[in-house]
């Protein structure tokens, strides 16, 4: 197999001024990619803003031969998402790829949360990540490409204590990719999702004696893979960091059905509730009309 290479492709990374989003950018550089550094530039918990951040990885890009430039929005705007995409259209012409990769954190248990807790988070991940991908997506079947990775969590997937806000809005990102990678499918665009485990700023503390090595490279391996020419996967999820790569997947059992019956009770569920909850058999569904057509092919067995 050819060397992945990003020749010609450009590159849109969120909240790059560190971190995965950092290291994603200088790997794109390296591999051929003209790459937007977006980043506020603000705090974990989203407060101030900045250029230094930005300016420091475009430099960094630069001074290896790279092309970079850097953009300052913050993706929590319609405004500020739309400004994103056209820095890469006014500068190199066109958007192949899109990282959906900026966060912020604000950690509360639930009853304690408040609204603004609540509202910061999901405004940076996903309405963010919609506000930035839409233009993207639109320019992308315009020239029938693209690759779009959103970043995730397995505090989404799994659940975390003391991260309802920042769950949910993990969680948004997996329900918007999957929906994007089948609208984009005949504009050869795919949608893949990544719940990351690596140290960077906003994990600092957290996993430091797990004795893993969390270096944010072996996150960017796979989604330079997944951003990929060579790579047409679409509508998955991957759990990836400490030299670990795993496909995650929402999987339908085959449960349990009486379509004979004339009506079922709640006594009727609890009788059958192992059956129900038996995983052997698992299908896994690549849209919700999957789900419909299990349902059409229990009734008629």
């Amino acid at each position: 197999m050819s060397a992945i290479n990003f020749n010609e492709r450009v590159a849109i990374v969120t909240g790059a001024g560190s971190g995965l989003g950092k290291s994603h950018a200088l790997e794109f550089a390296r591999r051929g990619a003209q790459v937007v550094i977006n980043d506020l530039g603000g705090a974990v918990d989203g407060s101030g803003s900045g250029s230094a951040a930005a300016d420091a990885v475009v430099k960094e890009i630069e001074e290896t031969g790279g092309t970079a430039v850097a953009n300052y929005d913050s993706v929590s705007t319609r405004e500020g998402g739309e400004n994103i995409v056209q820095t890469a259209l006014d500068n190199f012409g066109r958007v192949d790829i899109l990282v959906n990769n900026a966060g912020i954190l604000r950690d509360r248990t639930f009853a304690k949360m408040s609204q603004e807790e609540m509202d910061g988070v999901l405004d940076v991940h996903l309405r963010g990540a919609f506000f930035v991908s839409q233009p993207a997506f639109r320019a992308m079947k315009k020239q029938l490409y693209g690759r779009i990775i959103f970043t995730a969590s397995a505090a989404g997937v799994f659940g975390s204590f003391g991260q309802a806000n920042y769950a949910a809005a993990k969680m948004g990102l997996v329900g918007l990719s999957n929906v994007l990678s089948q609208e984009g499918m005949k504009a050869k665009i795919t949608s893949n999702v990544i719940a990351p485990i690596a140290q960077t700023r906003m994990t600092e503390g957290i996993m430091d004696d797990l004795g893993l090595k969390l270096d944010p490279e072996y996150v960017t391996a796979l989604v330079c893979y997944l951003t990929s020419e060579q790579c047409e996967l679409t509508h998955e999820i991957f759990s990836v960091g400490a030299g670990r790569y795993a496909r995650v997947f929402v999987g339908l059992c085959e449960g349990w059905s009486d379509y004979d019956a004339e009506s079922i009770s709640a006594d009727d569920v609890a009788a059958h509730i192992e059956k129900i909850r038996d995983p052997a058999g698992f299908i896994i569904p690549e849209s919700a009309a999957d789900d419909v057509m299990a349902a059409m092919k229990s009734s008629k067995d």
